[in-house]
């Protein structure tokens, strides 16, 4: 191996919204959303909210969902800016799909503590080391990271993507280590894994975990396979502790599919706790509660109501990816997409 984001509600978003400095608060919901919506009219852009924003944001959205998904079907419509509620990687990507656009980050801060692990030089450095080995790059990378892949991959189709590769090369598998762990698990490939990780989901621990599912017995559990819980959460299946066909290692996507499924049921969820506002949209009927309450994403609640409104008032921030570095992050994208479509992103 190598080395180198509690449920919300409308009436909540004050509390989420003051963790995050020079938030100023909306008289209402409906005002605030109502000048968001004139704003994007003028500017003939499109709102995309990822999984992991705050309520508000999600709400006023035309789309919401995993980052790749996002920029795809961005990349299909005819607006001509792109408003990427989410953080840097995502925005570059949809940049990447979309190069004719305006692509606008509502505050460039925003970035990701799992894409900043790895850089396009380590990179190049590993592969003048393995002159025949194959890159597999995580979505959640800078545009330039991608540019020296071989192929990108989801958490989604990332056993997909491995189950692809030829037989022979080494493969090395960035920058998530959970993800890597779980896609040799499930292939049986031999992977060198990058040592990187999302601070969010690497402290969603197994013993959490474990408390939670004896707390919780008859629970269903949608595990991200970001966590670090990953590998308790299919030894407690195992073992019987969880009943068998009840634990569930899915993305974003995946969650939100497994809910509209759930019926009246009780799901414990594992990721950034942004997502229970779009598994209870899914499913008002069902029961959804974090592993962890405490796993929050500082980047991913930067897009606040005053700064989206900001963002569609005067243009800002604007995304761009070099054009050699585009074309061939491009080609890694595509190459994925060749593979199968992917079910969902991150």
């Amino acid at each position: 191996m190598f080395g180198g984001c509690c449920g919300y509600s409308r009436h909540m978003l004050t509390q989420s919204i003051s963790r995050v400095e020079e938030a100023e608060r909306p008289a209402s919901f409906d005002e605030w959303a109502a000048e968001v919506r004139r704003l994007a009219r003028e500017r003939d852009a499109v709102l995309l909210a990822h999984n992991y924003q705050l309520p508000w944001i999600q709400d006023v959205a035309d789309y919401v969902g995993d980052s790749l998904a996002l920029s795809r079907l961005a990349a299909r419509g005819d607006a001509r800016t792109i408003v990427f509620c989410g953080v840097h990687f995502m925005a570059e990507t949809a940049k990447l799909l979309a190069p004719d656009r305006t692509v606008l980050l509502p505050d460039l801060r925003a970035g990701c503590s799992l894409a900043d692990t790895v850089t396009a030089e380590d990179v190049r450095k590993w592969r003048t080391e393995h002159p025949d080995g194959l890159v597999v790059a995580y979505v959640n990378t800078s545009a330039a990271v991608k540019a020296e892949s071989d192929v990108c991959c989801t958490s989604s189709n990332a056993v997909e993507v491995v189950e692809s590769l030829p037989e022979g090369p080494d493969v090395l598998f960035l920058p998530d280590t959970f993800l890597g762990q779980h896609a040799a698990r499930m292939t049986g490939r031999r992977l060198d894994i990058w040592m990187g990780e999302c601070h969010v989901h690497a402290a969603i621990s197994p013993a959490e975990l474990r408390d939670k599912v004896a707390e919780n017995p008859d629970a269903q559990l949608l595990v991200h396979p970001e966590c670090g819980c990953t590998t308790s959460a299919l030894w407690l299946s195992g073992t019987g502790d969880l009943p068998a066909g009840r634990t569930h290692i899915v993305s974003t996507s995946g969650m939100v599919k497994a809910a509209r499924e759930l019926g009246d049921g009780h799901a414990l969820v594992a990721t950034e706790t942004g997502i229970l506002h779009q598994l209870r949209n899914a499913n008002p009927r069902a029961t959804f509660e974090a592993v962890s309450p405490a796993a929050e994403c500082r980047y991913m609640k930067m897009t606040t109501p005053q700064r989206l409104l900001d963002c569609l008032r005067n243009g800002v921030y604007e995304v761009e990816v070099d054009g050699e570095i585009a074309r061939r992050a491009r080609r890694a994208v595509e190459r994925m997409i060749a593979i199968g479509q992917p079910g969902g992103g991150e």
